[in-house]
């Protein structure tokens, strides 16, 4: 059996601090299911250093190929288009049959379930193909993006954060070390003078020192409201959540620093996309993606219900807390501090879109090399952008997709003249 208190230990993704005091918190009973305990929240800390290995070669051998698609997801906005696609009947039009998908609270367990075969299609976190295909030799493909922008960074309203050097001396949160998340708040706190670091949490921290720990995103809302971090930066509903459940407020929307950002992508096994007689059901998959992507962009209210607590329950959550996520982005609103401070880009809270930009994997490589992460991360300094675009990238079935589905180019993240198939990156922290 994996020792996990010595995996939690060497890399560090939540370290067990004894001082970390986290009652029962009744409040997110509702939300989540469950109450959260400072035993709890330390074991959802111990889950997610997980991340840092992947199952056995044994789990992870190829397996006989399953039409029926099989996804895990979080309970995110990011999976928004994969649960459209089952619920609204698009892979059934396109001839597949999709199970039910299965709620995963997770990074770290969703990653070990798809390496383990459990699942042919999900979600993940933009960065996290790269260490898995050449941190882990893992066969995985990047073959399309979930959605653009929808994560933001959330401060509890009571730590006296108003400006990013105020981040000094306090505990933030992200869902994984490979991730946008990650990559944006390091970026925006170290552009302001503010040191990025991984200790204890009960470390002495200087003023220039911002300690940064790891979270299943649904554990980051309760964390907030019991005081034991002081922010988090986690993809949706979990920030509109923070907002309405958790006393938190909006500090800076990443689509407002990082213009038309990837956040998930979607993966498949590099199998599914290598063997000539997969290609049409793997096409059929992408089209039922793209067409569930514009279906979401046209029908965003619709959807905020169906997929909440109050419709087909993909969601844990309220529908007000959804459709906040999904339709909510006033720069009037947002002004004190200024979460919006680029209203002229014209982005939305989250926009749904996939095409995979090659400019938007290179700057993922070249940020990632420059973001603190735990763990063996030497391998990113060995790999080149043009190489991790043509190995880790498959483009076919997504571009095959959006020619049959011309509206994708409507979509805020596209660039509006010229060819919809390249952009220039625009990071403003």
């Amino acid at each position: 059996m994996t020792d996990m208190k010595k995996i939690y230990t060497q890399h560090g993704d939540g370290i067990d601090d004894p001082k970390l005091i986290l009652d029962t918190d009744p409040l997110f009973k509702d939300v989540l299911g469950s109450s959260i305990t400072r035993r709890t929240f330390l074991g959802m800390g111990a889950a997610g250093a997980l991340g840092s290995m992947l199952p056995a070669p044994s789990f992870a051998a190829e397996k006989k190929f399953d039409p029926v698609v099989r996804m895990g997801y979080i309970p995110i906005t990011d999976a928004a288009a994969l649960l459209t696609a089952h619920e609204k009947g698009f892979f059934k039009a396109k001839g597949i049959d999709s199970a039910p998908p299965t709620l995963i609270r997770g990074w770290s367990p969703l990653v070990e379930a798809f390496a383990s075969h459990r699942f042919n299609l999900t979600h993940m976190l933009a960065p996290i193909p790269i260490w898995m295909r050449y941190g882990n030799n893992f066969p995985i493909k990047v073959t399309a993006w979930d959605h653009t922008n929808g994560s933001a960074i959330v401060v509890g309203k009571n730590t006296g954060i108003t400006t990013v050097k105020d981040f000094g001396g306090k505990q933030f949160a992200v869902p994984y070390w490979y991730s946008n998340h990650n990559i944006i708040a390091q970026k925006m706190m170290k552009a302001q003078g503010i040191k990025p670091v991984i200790r204890p949490q009960d470390a002495k921290l200087a003023a220039d020192e911002c300690n940064f720990i790891v979270l299943p995103p649904p554990s980051m809302p309760p964390a907030l409201a019991a005081g034991s971090i002081d922010g988090y930066c986690v993809a949706e509903p979990f920030c509109a959540l923070g907002e309405l459940k958790a006393q938190g407020k909006l500090f800076r929307f990443t689509g407002d620093m990082w213009k038309g950002h990837p956040c998930c992508v979607v993966v498949m096994h590099e199998a599914d996309t290598l063997d000539p007689e997969r290609a049409a059901w793997a096409q059929g998959v992408h089209d039922a993606i793209i067409e569930a992507q514009i279906y979401l962009g046209e029908n965003r209210e619709e959807m905020s219900e169906l997929l909440s607590r109050d419709g087909k329950k993909y969601y844990p959550f309220p529908k007000e807390v959804v459709k906040r996520a999904m339709m909510f982005y006033d720069p009037a609103y947002y002004k004190n501090p200024h979460a919006i401070q680029h209203s002229e880009w014209g982005q939305d809270r989250i926009n749904f879109q996939a095409w995979p930009y090659e400019s938007a994997t290179e700057t993922n490589l070249r940020e990632l090399k420059e973001t603190l992460v735990t763990g063996e991360s030497g391998f990113l300094h060995k790999l080149t952008p043009e190489h991790v675009n043509k190995d880790l990238v498959n483009y076919d079935f997504v571009k095959n997709a959006l020619e049959k589905n011309p509206k994708w180019k409507n979509d805020s993240s596209v660039p509006q003249s010229g060819d919809p198939y390249t952009r220039e990156e625009v990071f403003e922290v």
